[in-house]
């Protein structure tokens, strides 16, 4: 019990309650205790209430001086307090006026310090009067700080020679007091607590030095002084170790000392200004205590002090007051956390406490430990037997005995530590049988079972039993990690509970939960269905659950009216809709069939599962054209996978897929790359899509058939033109499946990309590009530098030689399966080698590589088995020859394919220089032929302008003419000249001619226009408008004139 007029630390306010996301606590006010727990107090710290006492009626108290009645005489803190806050206009705080605990008291007036005998009474006296009349007030305060000696003060109290000492240590404790009564400066601080000390030490046999003890540790709450800005960073070590002594004192066996320095501790959080300040002193800032106290360990040393007063309440409860406020620094949790606080504090929550300020604060110091340390080691600290027992047990008493707010939110506290601790494997939670406990109480209401644990309990429907409904829940699917719970889960009907939520929405009654609170239960509990119907296979077949979550689904497709509030975590995206239903119903389908069960998949398709999804991904489908949002895309990811684990490996299931879901696959093969980067789940999808088409429609000729007609390849074809590392590999494999379909060579070849690239370019270009990444060592052209390892990448040459079992794979092994190679050489193979179009000669240095990858890959192997034979023995002769002989043969078809790949690079280069001369002789060819062009055009002009140059030219052509005329005349017949006289040119006669001009080229003018039939002429081209008969013909313009 409490000594008389000590007062436990309740205060107004309520408990904090955390809700299941550890979110933001609501407070309520604790109910009235009895008149032993006298209320009001210091304002709690970041988080802290308390239970609310009786308020008790203060009478205003009396003003000082100018007040209406009479001065009060005694100068105490409570009176002045009380004063302060009456002239704020409100009560005054009923904790500061709570009477001090009994104790000796020494005379009330000792005579005034010095080095030298005191003064005269008179002199104390004429100083009193000097300071109430205000008269140099600053200067006299200063003097008389000045004039104590604390030396004097140690020596005194060090001296234990004479009894008759005491009267006069005591008369000079409270004269210590009363010149510090405005705090202590910080120079003065290490002497002090020397005399703390000193004190301390006289406590335990002379009754009397309690009370200046209480008196100086409580100065100790006050700010202390500094004169310089600076004393506070020079002092911090001294000041930091004096505070540390303050909890040292804690071993001073009494109440009254205990409880003051927890007063002093919670003032550091609460400091209020003194009455007067001291002249050229001003107080220190007001975190200064709170972070000397950090760097001085206090709080480490208060919960070590915490079995000192384990037997005694009002004690207990002070220092657990001091812990929640020093809990708030992250720096003095992991200061409380080496002292083993968790644990110490867990002991004490089942502990007899009449007013709850036990349970409350030390939940709430829990609370804190595990926001501002490491949760695990908290956890670690929780996870004993004890402390789980002592958790359990008040929170069953809480549970069963609390009818209150406070208790149901404390309570609701308590489930979320237990909840932690359910996390850690570690922790007794079967053992103390607190996980049985907690199972059935989260599914007693829905299956109705009698079970003594819970006869006679009953849940109303306020808030806090909604969160601890939730909470409880979420503890089913802690639980569910935990193989040792399994049995637990199936044997207390977890199944049919969480079942009862698969159901459509009904109207609530009236004692029921609210339509929001309803959805939100009913979400979460299909949410946690995921998780545990993997568990219980069984159970989930004996209940129907498949026939439920079909029925359920038809339910959201359909049209019945709903719209879902979407408040809660699991509700996001279903506002005004049913969305979240369905998203996680599908993920328990999700988590079942990839249990690849048979008797779950047959139960799912025997029900037309299959057809049934194939319609919600059409509804998902068409709600995502208007709006895409993640949920939709996530609910057809869902869709797909389903679809791929029920039709894998069956052919019936498969032709039920075939027509439909081809049609529905299709769209998804054709999405725009742009949206793979989107962020909302596109490349989910795609990938979701792939795999459903692997799984549905490979193998299933009817489905393959459809799947080309549909011009599917091309698809996958223009997909794996992207290069992307993710498609890369699932799209090759769906091509090397495909492949034993003779209908899809045809398909691949066909097949033309950007710049009309060919499926064999872009195959050879893969393969490249998947070397670069490897490190495989090839020159500039692509050549094989390395003959005895041709493909072997970076990373398999670094590894060292390690013998391994024969069931064992090797690196060259493993590394087939490791990168897209393996199908590349595959589908070239489905392709053949011989007569592919659209090959550059480096694409061919690459595809004499890719046509012995099989070799190589063989020689690796080979190179790997000589290392090991080499590591472990020598092999015998006849052994070491094949060796040396199969070795030889891998390096031979490395140079036999380096020697091909340079015949292709030089033939290619013969070819180059062939293609060149020819482009170089048409070069040629046109440059005579435009010689020949301009020598015609001079003789032209010669002829046209020299009349002279004319008759010759007419001359040769005569003679020309006559020269190629039979020389034999024929006999008796008449001979017709073909000449006509007189005729000036020299050209042959006819009836028409063509006349020449001149080329515009050559002239220049608005006939050089190439395009003059869309020019529009100027002013100045008039003369030239009537030319628009002008026939060109190769671009040279011709008139037919006739010859008269």
């Amino acid at each position: 019990m409490a000594p008389c007029g000590d007062a436990a630390p309740d205060e107004a306010g309520g408990a904090g309650v955390r809700p299941a996301g550890g979110g933001g606590r609501q407070r309520d006010r604790l109910p009235t205790v009895g008149p032993g727990w006298p209320g009001g107090g210091h304002r709690l710290g970041r988080g802290e209430t308390g239970p609310r006492p009786r308020r008790r009626e203060v009478a205003p108290p009396r003003a000082h001086g100018n007040g209406a009645g009479p001065p009060c005489r005694r100068r105490c803190c409570c009176c002045c307090c009380c004063c302060r806050r009456w002239r704020a206009g409100g009560p005054a705080d009923t904790m500061s006026c709570l009477p001090e605990p009994p104790a000796s008291r020494a005379p009330s007036r000792s005579p005034a310090l010095s080095p030298a005998p005191g003064p005269s009474r008179c002199g104390g006296e004429r100083r009193r009067n000097a300071l109430d009349a205000g008269a140099g007030l600053g200067t006299v305060q200063d003097r008389q700080l000045r004039s104590v000696d604390l030396n004097h003060v140690i020596r005194l109290l060090k001296d234990s020679d004479s009894k008759d000492l005491e009267t006069e240590q005591l008369k000079t404790l409270k004269k210590v007091v009363k010149h510090f009564e405005n705090g202590f400066p910080l120079r003065d601080l290490a002497q002090v607590i020397e005399i703390l000390n000193l004190c301390a030490e006289k406590t335990t046999e002379q009754e009397a030095f309690t009370e200046p003890l209480c008196e100086l540790i409580k100065l100790c709450g006050l700010p202390f002084q500094k004169k310089k800005l600076s004393d506070e960073v020079s002092y911090s070590v001294a000041v930091s170790k004096s505070i540390a002594q303050l909890g040292y004192l804690m071993r001073v066996p009494s109440s009254q000392v205990r409880i003051q320095i927890c007063k002093c501790v919670v003032s550091f959080y609460n400091t209020e200004l003194p009455r007067k300040l001291l002249s050229g002193y001003q107080p220190t800032s007001a975190n200064y205590k709170i972070q000397m106290a950090e760097l001085g360990g206090l709080a480490e040393t208060l919960v070590l002090s915490l079995a000192l007063v384990e037997n005694q309440l009002t004690e207990k409860l002070w220092v657990l007051k001091a812990l929640q406020h020093l809990s708030s620094s992250g720096v003095n949790c992991r200061l409380m956390m080496k002292a083993q606080a968790a644990s110490r504090l867990c002991l004490y929550l089942n502990g007899v406490d009449p007013s709850g300020q036990l349970v409350f604060r030390s939940s709430e110091i829990l609370w804190n430990l595990l926001e501002n340390t490491s949760k695990e080691e908290v956890v670690n600290q929780l996870s004993s037997l004890e402390c789980v027992h002592a958790l359990k047990e008040v929170f069953v008493d809480l549970l069963v005995h609390g009818f209150r707010h406070y208790d149901r939110q404390l309570r609701n506290d308590l489930l979320v530590i237990a909840t932690l601790l359910a996390e850690n494997p570690a922790a007794p939670m079967i053992e103390s049988g607190f996980a049985k406990l907690l199972i059935v109480l989260a599914t007693f209401t829905e299956v109705k079972i009698p079970n003594p644990l819970v006869k006679g309990l009953k849940l109303t429907y306020s808030y806090e039993d909604f969160e601890m409904k939730k909470l409880l829940f979420n503890v089913i699917r802690v639980l569910s990690k935990d193989p040792c719970a399994v049995q637990l889960l199936s044997e207390n009907d977890v199944m049919p509970a969480l079942l009862y939520y698969v159901k459509p929405n009904k109207k609530p009654g009236f004692r029921d939960w609210s339509t929001a609170q309803y959805e939100e239960l009913q979400l979460h509990a299909i949410a946690i269905l995921a998780s545990v119907a993997p568990l219980l296979v069984d159970k989930y077949l004996s209940c129907q659950a498949n026939t439920l979550l079909l029925m359920f689904l038809e339910w959201c497709i359909g049209q019945d009216p709903f719209f879902g509030e979407g408040n809660s975590f699991h509700g996001t995206g279903g506002r005004g809709n049913k969305l979240a239903q369905m998203r996680y119903s599908l993920r328990v389908l999700r988590s079942v069939v990839s249990l690849y069960d048979d008797a779950v998949n047959i139960n799912l398709c025997d029900q037309g599962a299959i057809s049934q999804l194939l319609d919600i991904l059409k509804y998902a489908a068409n709600k995502s054209k208007e709006k895409e949002d993640a949920i939709l895309l996530e609910i057809q990811a869902d869709i797909l996978f389903i679809l791929s684990a029920l039709c894998e490996n069956d052919l019936h299931r498969k032709e039920l897929f075939s027509y439909e879901g081809v049609d529905i696959l299709i769209p998804f093969i054709q999405m725009d790359p742009k949206k793979l980067h989107s962020g909302l789940g596109h490349n989910y999808l795609l990938f979701s899509a792939l795999d459903c088409l692997w799984s549905c429609v490979i193998g299933c000729y009817i489905a393959e058939d459809y799947f080309l007609e549909k011009h599917g390849i091309f698809l996958l074809l223009d997909l794996l033109a992207l290069k992307q590392k993710s498609l890369c590999n699932i799209i090759l494999g769906i091509l090397v499946e495909f492949c034993d379909n003779p209908k899809t060579t045809s398909h691949i070849s066909t097949w033309r990309g950007e710049k009309d690239q060919t499926a064999a370019n872009l195959l050879i270009q893969l393969w490249r590009q998947e070397e670069l990444e490897l490190g495989v060592k090839r020159d500039q052209y692509g050549r094989i530098v390395d003959m005895k390892r041709p493909v072997a990448s970076s990373f398999q040459k670094q590894q060292e030689v390690i013998p391994m079992p024969a069931n064992c794979p090797s690196f060259a092994i493993m590394e087939v399966s490791e990168n897209i190679r393996a199908k590349l050489y595959s589908l070239l193979c489905k392709l053949g080698f011989e007569n592919l179009p659209g090959l550059s000669a480096k694409d061919f240095v690459t595809l004499a590589i890719i046509q012995r990858y099989i070799d190589f890959k063989v020689g690796e192997v080979w190179s790997e088995l000589c290392a090991e034979l080499k590591e472990e023995f020598r092999p015998v002769e006849s052994d070491e020859e094949a060796l040396k002989v199969i070795s030889e043969i891998s390096e031979n078809t490395g140079r036999m394919i380096a020697a091909l790949q340079t015949e292709v690079l030089e033939s290619q280069h013969h070819q180059e220089i062939q293609e060149e001369e020819k482009t170089y002789a048409k070069i040629q060819a046109i440059h005579k032929q435009r010689e020949i062009v301009n020598k015609s055009w001079e003789n032209f002009l010669a002829r046209t302008s020299n009349y002279e140059a004319l008759k010759k030219a007419k001359r040769l052509q005569e003679e020309l003419i006559e020269a190629s005329r039979s020389k034999l005349k024929p006999q008796n017949g008449a001979v017709h000249s073909t000449d006509i006289k007189d005729l000036g040119t020299t050209i042959g006669s006819g009836r028409l001619v063509t006349v020449e001009s001149t080329p515009p080229q050559l002239i220049g003018g608005p006939l050089a226009v190439a395009d003059i039939a869309l020019r529009k002429p100027s002013v100045c081209e008039g003369a030239l408008k009537k030319i628009k008969r002008v026939k060109t013909l190769d671009s040279v313009k011709k008139d037919s004139l006739p010859v008269e």
